[in-house]
C-alpha cells in the first residue's frame, strides 16, 4: 500500500489513496501456450480460407455491462465486509463505475481496506481512496490496469464460450481469436452461411435451479399427469426421468464464474461455478430452508445435476459432479459459463469471403 499527502490551505484533511495490487488475471499473460496454439490454428484456418472461401464473423463483447457487473460485485464485498465486521456506514452506492460510501469511524475505514486486501488474492486489483474528513467519505474504484484486465479475460472466457458452443454444434474447423481489445474474430473456412452460425449465439443458454417433487415417481408423472406446478425432464448425463417444479428458485444470472476442474481430494471432473452476492445470499437462504431436500440443477430443460442439502450452501461456490468425463464437465461448465457473462455479444459483421487461391 502507498499512502499519499495533500496539504491545503485552511483545514488540512488527510489523503490516502491506498492501492490493492495483485496478480493479473490469467488473460493478461502473453504469450502462453493457448496464445501460440491459437496461433498455428490461426495460420492453418487462413490458408484454408484462401482456398475454400468461408465466412468472417465478428463479435463486440459489452465492456459496459462488465462495469456494471463489476461494480455490483465490487459494493456487495463491501457491504458484506462491513456487515460481518460491524462496521458503522451510510450511503453505499454505485456511481461512476465504482462504490461510494461513508465510514465515519477511521478504524472502520483501515478494517474495510484491510479485508477487502486480504480477499483479493487472484482477483483484479482495485484503488481505494479513503478521505479522513469531516464525512469520512469512501470511495471505491478498479484502477485502469484492473479494468484493461478484466476486458481481457472477459473477452477470453467469450472465446472459450464460442468455442465450445460451436463444438456442440459440429462446427470444428474454426479459428476464434481476440481482435483489438474488444471484439472477437471468427473465421470459418468452406462456410457460405453465416447466419446458421450467429444464430447458434442467439439462443440463450437457460440455467436453474428447481425443487425435485418426492409426491410421485418420475415414472407415474410420466405415465400419468405429474402434480400442479410440475413436469418430467430427463438427465443430461443418465437420461432418467426427474420429477422438477416448474419455478426456480435460482438461475444462473447471478453465475459469475463457471469452468471444469477435478473434486477436491479425487480425480473426477466436475464442473464449478461460483455464484455473485446476490445469489450467494440466495443460495444460503433457499439451502437453510430445504436442508434434507433434493434440487435440481438444469440446463436447457435437461438435469445435470440433482444433489441433496446437507447444510446450507454458505460460500457461495458449488461443484457438480455426476460421473462426467473431463469433456462432458467442460460442456457442462462452457453454458452455465455463458450464462455467467456480463452483458452479451453484439454482431458487428458477418460475411461472406471468395477464395483468393485455387486448392
Amino acid at each position: 500500500m502507498t499512502k499519499a499527502l495533500r496539504k491545503r490551505t485552511g483545514r488540512l484533511p488527510l489523503m490516502l489513496s491506498i492501492v490493492i495490487a495483485i496478480a493479473i488475471p490469467r488473460a493478461a499473460l502473453a504469450d502462453g501456450p493457448i496464445d501460440k496454439m491459437r496461433a498455428k490454428i490461426a495460420a492453418f484456418v487462413g490458408d484454408k480460407m484462401q482456398t475454400l472461401g468461408g465466412s468472417r464473423i465478428i463479435y463486440q463483447v459489452d465492456s459496459s455491462g462488465l462495469r456494471e457487473s463489476v461494480a455490483t460485485d465490487l459494493r456487495d464485498d463491501v457491504y458484506r465486509n462491513l456487515h460481518d465486521g460491524h462496521i458503522a456506514f451510510s450511503n453505499l452506492a454505485i456511481r461512476d463505475g465504482g462504490v461510494d460510501v461513508k465510514i465515519a469511524d477511521a478504524k472502520g475505514r483501515d478494517q474495510l481496506a484491510r479485508k477487502l486486501a486480504s480477499a483479493a488474492d487472484g482477483l483484479p486489483s482495485h484503488a481505494l481512496a479513503v478521505t479522513d474528513g469531516s464525512d469520512g467519505a469512501v470511495r471505491l474504484a478498479p484502477t485502469d490496469a484492473a479494468s484493461a484486465a478484466r476486458l481481457n479475460e472477459l473477452v477470453e472466457d467469450s472465446i472459450a464460450m464460442i468455442e465450445q458452443r460451436l463444438k456442440d454444434s459440429g462446427v470444428k474447423l474454426v479459428s476464434v481469436v481476440p481482435d483489438g481489445t474488444d471484439r472477437i474474430r471468427i473465421f470459418l473456412p468452406g462456410v457460405t452461411d453465416p447466419e446458421r452460425i450467429t444464430a447458434i449465439f442467439d439462443r440463450k443458454v437457460k440455467v436453474s435451479f428447481r425443487p425435485i417433487d418426492a409426491s410421485m415417481s418420475p415414472e407415474q408423472a410420466q405415465s400419468g399427469t405429474p402434480p400442479e406446478g410440475t413436469e418430467v425432464l430427463l438427465g443430461f448425463k443418465d437420461k432418467r426421468p426427474y420429477l422438477v417444479a416448474k419455478d426456480s428458485v435460482l438461475d444462473g444470472e447471478d453465475i459469475n464464474y463457471a469452468a471444469p476442474g477435478f473434486g477436491a481430494g479425487t480425480k473426477d471432473p466436475v464442473a464449478s461455478f461460483r455464484f455473485n452476492g446476490r445469489g450467494t445470499r440466495r443460495l444460503a437462504h433457499v439451502t437453510e430452508e430445504n436442508v434434507g431436500r433434493s434440487f435440481a440443477i438444469v440446463l436447457d430443460d435437461k438435469v445435470i445435476a440433482s444433489p441433496v442439502i446437507r447444510e446450507p450452501i454458505t460460500g457461495g461456490s458449488v461443484q457438480i459432479s455426476g460421473n462426467f468425463t473431463l469433456e462432458e464437465a467442460n460442456s457442462v461448465a462452457m453454458p452455465l459459463r455463458a450464462g455467467a457473462l456480463p452483458g452479451h455479444l453484439t454482431l458487428v459483421e458477418q460475411q461472406v469471403i471468395q477464395p483468393t487461391a485455387k486448392p
